[in-house]
């Protein structure tokens, strides 16, 4: 008698509704299985996978959501259907909350009107360049209708050109191929038409980060203020504002001089001020923190039970650093606010609070430090982010070491020249 543990892996029957799993002649192993469907309708769907396991997950994956009332995207729907299907149930599974609010925002206001009603399976690279050229060429307000509303722009024969951003349409541009991306993999289309459309890298936005004479100034103007402590640990250590909004005391080891970053304080539109894992994985990390930070931060704990202790009852306890008197954590819009007032007291220039995170990295690089310990500083997931991102620094340090090499060639017969560097050991 043969019994399921005998019984060939591809021959064991599945319950009712599981779906089929068995290996094709090509070697390839392929799942079938019947999900919901646009129209309240049931659809027998086919998945493949190299082998029997990925296939299977995949059908599971399409069965799960399937009974979650999420119709499959087929490939003779539109892109409108398949982009809703993509957006609400398999993005908002990967995304930060925010980077799931700008995708939306993005389908919501370029892609279903520009691409929607498109067939999927028809969809071609010149479909999607077109729509591309559309976005840099087109007026915003007429073509979503706000200037009927107000009275303006096209309405009265006076338009105002209000185009796209080239990096707004370079952004709706990654949602679609990553959209796109995703139905590749679940064999829904052949290939992703989206990738094969080759747009103008964007220009880097311009940033003016703090000289070393203003970065004194600003730690100058920044001593008298509640948040001193802060301010000094963004300039200092370039932590992003999130970071820093998050850190607990339970992070900083203030005897041994280093800080773990593993969280940060966002504000999300469904859970209000909420804490995150940090940006990425390599944001994860732990630093060393400055002697002046050490001293500032000690004094900030002070200052913090003196708060607490005139608060009482009233306190909040979030175990946060950096908190408003009452101890609740601190918006990261109040904190911009604040950040604002306190160049005009120092009667500095206006930047971004991110600023203060490229000041940083600036600033170390003008005095020669590696660049691979300022992208672990920073916490960058790979060393061309910061490349690339202070590219002017190094062009300017560049120019500086070509300067010292024309001094020494220009040297003459007369200079003694230094004695020949001792061989390094490797």
């Amino acid at each position: 008698m043969t019994t399921p543990r005998d019984t060939p892996a591809s021959r064991r029957v599945r319950a009712n509704g599981d779906g089929t799993v068995y290996q094709r002649k090509d070697g390839r192993w392929e799942a079938a299985g019947y999900v919901l469907a646009p129209g309240n309708t049931r659809r027998r769907v086919r998945v493949y996978g190299t082998t029997r396991k990925e296939a299977l997950a995949k059908l599971t994956e399409k069965i799960a959501a399937s009974n979650r009332g999420l119709p499959i995207a087929a490939a003779d729907s539109t892109v409108s259907a398949y982009l809703t299907y993509w957006l609400d149930g398999v993005a908002v599974h990967h995304l930060r909350e925010n980077t799931h609010t700008r995708y939306a925002a993005s389908i919501r206001l370029h892609l279903i009107p520009g691409l929607g009603k498109k067939k999927l399976a028809r969809l071609t690279a010149r479909d999607v360049r077109a729509f591309l050229d559309g976005l840099r060429t087109t007026c915003q307000c007429c073509i979503h209708e706000r200037d009927a509303a107000r009275r303006s722009c096209c309405a009265v024969g006076q338009c105002c050109g209000k185009t796209l951003s080239p990096l707004t349409v370079t952004y709706v541009h990654s949602v679609l191929k990553s959209a796109l991306e995703h139905a590749v993999r679940e064999d829904e289309l052949p290939r992703n038409v989206a990738r094969n459309v080759k747009t103008a890298a964007p220009r880097t936005r311009r940033f003016q980060p703090l000289t070393a004479a203003e970065a004194r100034q600003f730690l100058q103007a920044a001593s008298g203020d509640r948040l001193h402590a802060l301010y000094e640990l963004a300039l200092r250590t370039g932590l992003r504002k999130g970071e820093l909004l998050g850190l607990r005391w339970e992070d900083l080891n203030l005897d041994g001089g280093t800080a773990s970053i593993h969280r940060s304080l966002q504000r999300t539109r469904t859970g209000g001020l909420t804490t995150l894992h940090t940006k990425t994985r390599a944001s994860e990390r732990r630093i060393a923190l400055p002697t002046e930070c050490i001293h500032s931060l000690k004094r900030h704990r002070e200052q913090q039970q003196d708060e607490r202790r005139a608060v009482g009852t009233g306190w909040t306890d979030s175990g946060l650093v950096f908190t408003t008197p009452a101890g609740s954590p601190l918006d990261p819009t109040n904190l911009t606010r604040r950040f604002g007032r306190l160049l005009n007291r120092a009667g500095l220039r206006r930047i971004r609070f991110h600023d203060l995170r490229h000041s940083t990295a600036t600033l170390l690089l003008e005095q020669g430090v590696d660049l691979v310990v300022i992208k672990e500083l920073l916490g960058h997931a790979h060393i061309g982010v910061t490349a690339g991102v202070y590219a002017h620094v190094r062009l300017r340090l560049q120019r500086q070491a070509i300067d010292t090499l024309g001094n020494a060639l220009g040297r003459t017969d007369d200079e003694p020249e230094d004695p020949p560097a001792a061989a390094v050991v490797r």
